[in-house]
């Protein structure tokens, strides 16, 4: 899976309609939405599809046609989405009407090629799969887990107890495999 960690763009031009394409992370989807609605008052439809992973790690999906033919807009953003496998992500493509009707066949076209195009420009990353671990170690052992958990470059938060600290650690699969055996040691 796959996933932005920032706003791209791309705008198409189709029989003299504009559809300018974004892709942007999911958490930026409803502040992008209300500033494209603002910064483009006169475009006919700003459509959109998205898909994010919940709490329970299943796929979300919503979509709106916005005003469009019914399922010939908004149907081809979520497939090319699905297709590409990217998550934790929004598409959403503004369209001013160039005065020449597309038909049904060209808009699912013109969306989906705006949607394929704007993920081209894109720069996706690797969707890992995190996890919290909580553990807790000595005092004299802090600076040693402190040293390690830096050096694999993941975050994690302290709590100073009154025997013990504990260790809240987000870790992937692999980097608790890692961490699991340097703890053996």
């Amino acid at each position: 899976m796959y996933l932005v960690k920032e706003t791209f763009s791309y705008t198409l031009e189709i029989k003299k309609s504009t559809f300018l394409a974004f892709i942007t992370p999911y958490d930026n989807f409803q502040p992008l939405r209300q500033q494209l609605k603002q910064q483009h008052p006169k475009s006919r439809h700003i459509v959109y599809a998205f898909r994010y992973l919940n709490e329970h790690n299943q796929i979300v999906e919503d979509l709106s046609d916005d005003g469009e033919p019914k399922g010939s807009s908004a149907p081809p953003i979520l497939s090319v989405l699905r297709g590409e496998d990217i998550i934790n992500s929004a598409i959403l493509v503004v369209r001013y009407f160039g005065g020449i009707r597309l038909g049904i066949g060209g808009l699912v076209r013109a969306y989906g090629n705006a949607t394929k195009e704007v993920i081209k420009q894109a720069n996706l990353i690797e969707y890992i799969a995190k996890e919290v671990f909580t553990f807790e170690t000595s005092y004299p052992l802090v600076g040693k887990y402190e040293h390690f958990l830096n050096g694999m470059g993941v975050s994690f938060d302290r709590e100073f107890l009154a025997s013990s600290v504990q260790w809240k650690v987000l870790f992937s699969q692999e980097e608790k495999e890692k961490f699991m055996d340097f703890r053996r040691v």
